[in-house]
């Protein structure tokens, strides 16, 4: 039986769950391609650390180029993570004319339109389904089941470690400091999990999507990003009240000849299905002109889930790889606008005395922004209260120039949050 030669660059918990696979379910795979996939060489950092997989010691090396330059190796698997030195090693294997497997969402992102035109002129192919959502087929359906299809919005929660954390502060009452710790005891969060956090894992994985829907090339620095360390247990438990649940969504919007791109904490209606998607779990919300609105659900992480994406991406290549064009993405066909025109919920402690409420949304009004409603509390005991607005669609920059203007007044003592109010239209 022919066989196709595997080089794999690293040995960690993605690489180990897919040569986990390729041995469990190796009679399959021998079935769909009528060929065997075998591994010929694997970069490690040690070559006789202990692992839990069944490769053979002599296929170890600590040579990358002794990877790259193996002539039997037909497909690379790039499975290091981080841009450098994965993007100088996927290069030389591109030019060497090997096809190229990454789940790297940071240089993809990054570098993934040089990478794209690097295999066309190689007649090669770049492939990262495992880049976005762990094992959900959400980069295969958009550029193959949807290709039929244009795509107007993505909104994702693609982020397992947030939406893990928010959940646990969400069903459990867990403070923000609380969750993140127990995220890390379960291995959900990094030691440091502030590109979780913070929303640049979100944003890396939100730029391959719409580069892919748009056609249009989006790079990291178009997306703005907010992430979930402000979010505090009175947000969550006033969008409980309001009939929302907090997550961290990943959006893109096309409209005309504009796009709308972030990455943000939303309030989303407790009736959305977004909304019920929990812990370390992801989910795509896609809306086409043709086939309308659906949901990829499913694990967006962890040694199985991710290493059956890259999987289906060495099989894709090996039942096709004559056939495979690369294409490029066309340039500068929208403007990118990102006005933010949405709802907001806005949460200030103030004086408890009366006029505030009225002076407040007297700014608001003379900067056009209507209100949608108004919560009000008192503290027993304490001049200070909470007051909460969610506003009617606007554009951003009048809420920030409202902002500036209620920060002088004497009785605000704090803008305590700020966070969008997605309704799904």
């Amino acid at each position: 039986m022919e066989k196709i030669k595997l080089g794999i660059l690293g040995m960690g918990t993605v690489a180990s769950g897919l040569i986990n696979i390729i041995g469990f379910n190796n009679s399959k795979i021998e079935k769909i391609l009528n060929k065997e996939l075998t591994v010929n060489k694997v970069l490690v950092k040690s070559i006789g650390k202990k692992r839990d997989v069944n490769l053979p010691q002599e296929v170890y090396t600590t040579d990358a180029y002794e990877v790259i330059n193996d002539k039997d190796v037909q497909i690379l698997v790039e499975l290091m993570g981080g841009i450098n030195p994965a993007y100088e090693y996927i290069k030389a294997a591109l030019n060497n004319k090997k096809h190229v497997v990454t789940a790297n969402k940071a240089l993809i992102a990054t570098h993934g339109e040089e990478l794209e035109q690097l295999a066309v002129e190689n007649k090669v192919k770049l492939m990262y389904e495992a880049s976005v959502a762990g094992g959900i087929p959400i980069i295969n359906t958009m550029n193959d089941s949807l290709a039929a299809n244009e795509i107007n919005e993505i909104i994702g929660i693609i982020n397992g470690t947030t939406n893990y954390i928010l959940t646990q502060m969400s069903d459990y009452g867990l403070e923000y400091d609380q969750a993140v710790k127990e995220a890390q005891n379960l291995g959900f969060a990094e030691a440091d999990p502030s590109s979780d956090v913070e929303g640049d894992d979100a944003v890396f994985k939100l730029a391959i999507l719409s580069t892919i829907a748009f056609g249009q090339r989006i790079k990291v620095n178009d997306i703005p990003k907010e992430g979930i360390t402000k979010i505090s247990k009175e947000d969550i438990n006033y969008a409980k009240e309001l009939g929302y649940n907090i997550k961290l969504l990943a959006s893109a919007l096309r409209k005309d000849n504009e796009i709308e791109l972030r990455v943000h904490p939303a309030f989303v209606p407790a009736s959305h299905p977004l909304s019920t998607v929990k812990n370390e779990y992801n989910a795509v919300f896609l809306r086409g002109n043709a086939v309308g609105e659906l949901m990829l659900y499913g694990k967006g992480a962890g040694s199985l889930p991710t290493g059956s994406a890259v999987l289906g991406d060495i099989i894709t290549i090996a039942k096709n790889a004559n056939n495979l064009v690369a294409e490029k993405s066309n340039e500068n066909k929208y403007i990118i606008a990102n006005r933010a025109f949405k709802q907001y919920y806005i949460r200030f402690e103030v004086v408890d005395e009366p006029g505030v409420l009225a002076n407040i949304a007297n700014i608001f009004g003379k900067n056009n922004i209507s209100l949608a409603s108004v919560v009000q509390r008192q503290k027993n005991g304490n001049k200070i209260a909470p007051l909460v607005f969610i506003t009617h669609e606007v554009e951003r920059k009048n809420i920030d120039a409202a902002l500036e203007e209620i920060k002088k007044y004497e009785n605000v003592t704090q803008i305590a949050s700020i966070i969008l109010v997605e309704n799904f239209k």
